[in-house]
């Protein structure tokens, strides 16, 4: 049998009439299907019957049937429309005008014309300059559609985008069905909807006016300024954002010191957005005269009819008493203190003399004279050790009244058994004794008891909180240093001296001493002894934390073994820190040098200012410090 067809998905139905064969003398009915082998939804049947063969006029299927006995069979070819969705867009529903940077809704059908249900699909569309949907086209988005009966449709709504990069002009918005192409539909041309869009340019134009701002400004402390969004043009203009510029002209260029945005709402038409801000000059700049740049659509996210028109100069002084050298300078407790109070800065006091130099250069007996001596404020020496039982400083060590000591209980439950008097994190006990004499003679500087021996303290009635996390020879691990920090932290130190360092970073001292601050503590760390342009870890961490401290000798001069502050703003201080007298284990004393001596100065005047002025925060504490430093003055 020879079949000749016209879609090889054809299911062909075979009928037989009246064949004899040899085996048998009668006349039989017999049909037969070979559905199996061709299986679709669009059927054609083929009548065989005997006669001469006959030619369909949809299709040509010539079948010879041939065996021992003489048949002849005729095959007719007969045609069943297919079963397919058609899916077209109709009623379109959006506006005939847009402009550019803006959004359109658009409300349709897709309706399924076809006789077969249309499985679920997505609506693409497109701005074109025709009819047609090709490569041009400006490609703006896509809408899922569920599944359609056959003869149904579906209402949709969407909302799309005309980009600012898109060009005015006049424009097809076309509206494809099936975008993707994952139907097979009985019509595949008539998928696309195209409808007129004119697409404008938004007529608005920003502007900034009635800017106010400081005349004068110093380099690390934020100010506030105030001005207007205006947008006098004839168009809403969109969201955007002012920005602002330290320039020494009046222009916005790479040379600019970018200081900060702010985000403007949506101005109507002829309406203006009144903003404040504050910002801040965080880069070391030179002191001088400048431009503080305010620039309407920072961005250039609002196309406007007059894009030369957004920036606003108004000039500024800036002062910087930052430098690379010393910092901010000498610390002035009488007048940190002061300032903590919203007082002029405290009336000289007669000197203490002898050892007692490194107080008498800070003016630290100028707040002593007005009853300010570090009472209620715990400071955490996290150092070697402290000789507790040292006649200069016994009466002003820390305990841990949460915990009962020889009980072999970790009462408070902060994790440690028995520390009455601390930790000690090298050997992980409670024996917290300095054996090393660093940690004491830090101790002494900070809070050596005021009586007539020895050496007086800073902040005398301060509490000291000794926090073991170097050895017998000094050194300690990054890890017991972290651990050191935020056990301090942890158990109320309000001030944290960490006269120690090293040239490399640690993710873990780092985080340990955000972690202090963020609770409140203001740590103070030693710049380091090995003559560098800028200071070693974690004292580099005072861009953002704490104070650096650097060390002078008794004229007020930068020692030599001192590592600078260095070109990057932040809160470094200096201090004495050469030959300085303090306590030593075993009821001892001597002299040391170094800036691990400068920073318990300045510990002992962080001590002072809150003990003058409860709740300082350590943001204000570093901006006091810092502000009322020497270099503000001689600037």
């Amino acid at each position: 049998m020879k079949f000749t067809q016209e879609n090889s998905s054809i299911l062909h139905q075979l009928t037989r009439k009246g064949n004899s064969f040899k085996e048998y003398t009668n006349h039989y009915n017999h049909q037969f299907s070979i559905y199996d082998i061709f299986r679709s939804s669009l059927h054609s049947s083929f009548l065989v019957q005997k006669s001469s063969a006959l030619s369909s006029n949809n299709s040509t299927a010539n079948t010879t049937v041939s065996n021992n006995i003489n048949s002849n069979f005729t095959a007719q070819t007969i045609a069943i429309t297919p079963a397919q969705p058609d899916l077209i867009v109709q009623n379109v529903v959006s506006s005939g005008s847009t402009s550019v940077g803006s959004t359109i809704t658009l409300d349709y059908q897709v309706k399924n014309q076809g006789t077969e249900n249309a499985f679920s699909s997505y609506t693409l569309f497109y701005l074109s300059k025709d009819k047609n949907v090709s490569d041009d086209d400006i490609y703006l988005g896509s809408d899922y559609v569920d599944s359609i009966a056959a003869g149904a449709y579906s209402s949709e709504s969407t909302t799309l985008n005309i980009n600012n990069g898109i060009a005015a002009g006049s424009y097809y918005l076309l509206c494809q069905a099936d975008g993707n192409g994952d139907l097979i539909e009985s019509n595949e041309n008539n998928n696309v909807f195209a409808q007129s869009i004119n697409i404008n340019l938004i007529k608005t134009d920003l502007i900034v006016q009635n800017a106010s701002a400081p005349s004068s400004v110093s380099v690390g402390e934020s100010f506030k300024i105030s001005y207007q969004i205006k947008n006098q043009g004839v168009g809403n203009a969109f969201p955007s954002s002012t920005m602002f510029y330290l320039s020494k002209d009046k222009t916005v260029s790479n040379d600019d010191l970018y200081l900060g945005s702010n985000e403007v709402e949506s101005i109507a038409a002829g309406a203006y957005s009144s903003q404040t801000s504050s910002l801040s000059i965080v880069k070391n700049v030179t002191a001088g005269s400048y431009y503080l740049l305010y620039k309407a659509d920072g961005y250039n996210n609002v196309i406007e009819t007059n894009e030369s028109n957004n920036v606003f100069a108004k000039a500024i002084s800036v002062k910087n008493s930052f430098s690379s050298n010393n910092g901010y300078g000498l610390i002035n407790a009488a007048a940190a203190v002061a300032k903590a109070l919203g007082q002029a800065t405290f009336a000289d006091v007669s000197n203490l003399g002898g050892n007692n130099w490194g107080a008498d250069l800070i003016k630290a007996p100028e707040v002593w004279a007005k009853g300010y001596t570090g009472q209620g404020i715990t400071v955490a020496v996290v150092d070697s050790g402290v000789d507790r039982n040292h006649q200069d400083l016994s009466a002003n060590i820390w305990k841990n009244t949460k915990e009962i000591a020889g009980n072999g209980k970790d009462d408070d439950g902060n994790g440690y058994v028995d520390d009455v008097y601390g930790w000690n994190f090298v050997g992980n006990n409670n024996n917290t004794l300095d054996k090393n004499g660093h940690g004491t003679h830090v101790a002494g500087t900070i809070a050596g008891m005021k009586n007539n021996f020895g050496v007086t303290g800073i902040a005398y009635n301060a509490k000291i909180m000794p926090v073991k996390v170097l050895g017998d020879d000094g050194s300690g691990s990054d890890s017991a240093i972290a651990k050191g920090i935020r056990y301090a932290a942890d158990n109320g130190a309000n001030v944290i001296n960490l006269s120690l360092g090293k040239e490399q970073p640690n993710n873990d001292i780092q985080s340990a001493v955000q972690y202090a601050s963020s609770k409140g503590a203001i740590v103070v760390m030693a710049a380091g002894n090995a003559s560098s342009s800028k200071p070693y870890y974690p004292a580099i961490y005072a861009k953002y934390w704490g104070l650096a401290v650097g060390a002078v000798d008794k004229y007020g001069n930068m020692a030599d073994f001192s590592n600078l502050a260095g070109s990057d703003l932040l809160s470094y201080v200096t201090a004495p820190g050469v030959n300085i007298y303090s306590t030593l284990p075993g009821n001892k004393y001597g002299f040391s040098t170094g800036t691990s001596m400068a920073t318990p100065h300045v510990a002992g005047v962080v001590a002072l200012m809150l003990s003058a002025k409860k709740g300082l925060t350590e943001a204000e504490v570093r901006k006091i410090v810092t502000a009322t430093a020497a270099n503000n003055f001689t600037a």
